[in-house]
């Protein structure tokens, strides 16, 4: 999703389709917001839920308004050092008559081209929300979501989107198309940090040992999901940036097969190891593979595009155990889900990339490069925040759930009466 392009100025026809389609696809990214809602109200317990739903409409209210302040001037800085530049605030050169013209970029005006970018900040938030979800703090989350999108998230954003150093390294540049790197592993390696900061959840890992704290509504959660898998055809298709015929369906294709390979492998690993098939397993195998394409949607074949879905099936099989023996307490499976299989789509570019233009050792040196920098500053704001207001809740409000001790409501009237966890 690289802007950084020659201006080719096309018809108007052309122009006024494309930018209707950029429109349509930031619709799409946008509807995610209410699949991301859905999937981890329903996976966390029910006293918990009215506060995830909270926390799924304030996100986005702060991803944009922060983007709009800063956000898109430090991504899209035009021409500076690789790491560090600002464009100024607001968005743009919002009175230049040119911004709304195909002598913007060729394809679509500048608001357009604003309201695309800055649902995808508001996605990268939205990551942290379910990892840490019954137990930290309402406004430290704010908090940190304010810090995070308003700062980190751009900066790192416009070394690879904004022609900074990393869209130049190699003979080709790190490639990632819709962000399994810069959005998925982004708000991923933020929610590591959170989970490791705040604790695990009470009863969780009780004498070494791992107890299940099951889902409230499943129908809720397989509901989200095909709200983002549908999301998801503007969150990539949309990233070609034009609408070109031949780049978007190639890009459908592949991220949807990716998407049904997550399914399978997901569905029949944890039918094995469980001896039965897990639905919240096959759920977060469907975002495994939509999280793994999302980098290489365009450079890779159909058939490739399935067998990363697949791999990346596994994959978040494999994480969720692994965290949990690792006693990380992640109730929406945030970490197996984005920061795992972000990292896996993003080196699966160096492995089945068709054109022969991008190298495994090139999307390594990404990986690492967006790992360290979100990792330390998502650390370091949780910390300070913990050291300062607090993160986590008490033991009794934590117990109570946070829709009481939070909001002074009940997702479901009266449920709580009923409810000792």
């Amino acid at each position: 999703m690289n802007e950084v392009t020659q201006v080719v100025p096309v018809s108007d026809a052309i122009f006024m389709t494309e930018n209707i389609w950029i429109m349509i696809s930031a619709m799409l990214v946008f509807i995610m917001g209410l699949g991301f809602a859905c999937v981890e109200a329903g996976l966390v317990r029910a006293k918990c839920s009215a506060n995830v739903a909270f926390k799924n409409i304030a996100v986005p209210a702060i991803g944009i308004t922060m983007y709009a302040l800063l956000g898109f001037g430090l991504m899209y800085p035009g021409t500076f050092n690789g790491i560090l530049g600002f464009a100024g605030l607001g968005i743009g050169d919002w009175a230049n008559p040119d911004s709304f013209t195909a002598a913007y970029n060729g394809h679509f005006t500048l608001f357009a081209d604003w309201l695309f970018q800055a649902m995808f900040a508001a996605t990268a938030a939205t990551i942290v929300s379910g990892a840490v979800a019954e137990r930290v703090k309402l406004h430290s989350f704010l908090i940190f979501t304010i810090i995070y999108v308003a700062f980190v998230y751009p900066i790192v954003g416009s070394w690879t989107w904004g022609g900074g150093w990393l869209s130049t390294l190699g003979a080709h540049g790190f490639h990632d198309l819709a962000g399994s790197t810069l959005v998925h592993s982004v708000g991923g390696w933020a929610a590591l940090a959170g989970v490791m900061i705040l604790g695990p959840r009470i009863g969780k890992y009780v004498g070494g040992k791992v107890h299940a704290i099951p889902a409230h509504n499943i129908p809720l959660a397989t509901i989200g999901v095909f709200m983002l898998w549908f999301g998801w055809w503007g969150f990539n298709a949309g990233s070609a940036l034009s609408g070109d015929p031949k780049a978007t369906s190639w890009i459908l294709v592949t991220t949807n097969l990716a998407a049904v390979a997550g399914i399978i492998t997901a569905t029949l690993t944890s039918w094995i190891v469980s001896k039965k098939p897990d639905a919240t397993m096959a759920l977060n195998g469907c975002l495994a593979g939509l999280v793994a394409i999302t980098a290489g949607a365009d450079v890779v074949t159909p058939l490739s595009s399935w067998i990363i879905g697949a791999i990346a099936g596994v994959l978040v099989v494999g994480a969720v155990f692994m965290f949990d023996r690792l006693h990380l307490d992640d109730p929406v499976g945030a970490l197996s889900v984005h920061l795992v299989n972000g990292v896996w789509g993003t080196l699966a570019v160096g492995i089945f990339d068709m054109t022969g233009d991008y190298t495994l050792g090139t999307q390594a040196v990404g990986v690492l490069a967006y790992a360290v920098p979100c990792f330390a500053a998502a650390s370091l704001i949780f910390f300070a925040i913990k050291k300062t207001i607090g993160l986590r809740v008490t033991e009794r409000q934590e117990l109570r759930g946070l829709d009481q001790s939070e909001h002074g409501q009940e997702a479901y009237s009266g449920f709580q009466i009923f409810s000792n966890m």
